[in-house]
Order: structure tokens, then sequence, then C-alpha cells
């Protein structure tokens, strides 16, 4: 599933997660989250099923090289998964 989460206005404060969903069927819970130890926060998202993530300034990027495509987000980044070896 592709997860999204908004810290603020700008496209750096916005993320884009790619969420295995065998191991939280119901995404990142992102309360739980928030009592991490920041120093072992990319630990704690891999751990909780996030396959890939990405700010707003990364998928503009990635779109722009067409690497993904923004009406179809969720699947591209699926295949982009696929295609870096990630799954």
């Amino acid at each position: 599933m592709l997860q999204t989460f908004e810290f603020g206005e700008e496209p750096i404060d916005h993320f884009y997660c790619l969420v295995d969903r065998n191991i939280r069927p119901d995404g990142i819970d992102l309360a739980s989250l928030r009592l991490t130890d920041p120093r072992n926060i990319d630990q704690q998202f891999r751990e909780n099923g996030c396959l890939l993530m990405f700010t707003g300034d990364e998928i503009g990027s990635l779109i722009a090289r067409g690497d993904l495509d923004r009406d179809n987000l969720h699947e591209s980044m699926f295949h982009l998964a696929k295609k870096e070896g990630v799954l």
C-alpha cells in the first residue's frame, strides 16, 4: 500500500512510503513511531514494513526522470521497488 505522511506544507515535509501489507495490513502507525529513538527511526520503518520512502521533492525528481508516474504513483513505486531489487 502507499501511505503518505505530511509534517508541513513544503514537498520536503511530505513523505511517500510503500508499505508491505503482509507486515502491516493497516499501514504504519505513526503514533507508535513517535516513541522511537530518532537514531533508530530507519530501522523502525523497515521493521514496520516500509519498503521505499521518498520525500515530495524526491518524488518530483523521480517523476521528472520518468521513473514514477504521477497518475499511478502506487503502482509505479511498486514497479520501481521490483526493478531496484527491493522486492
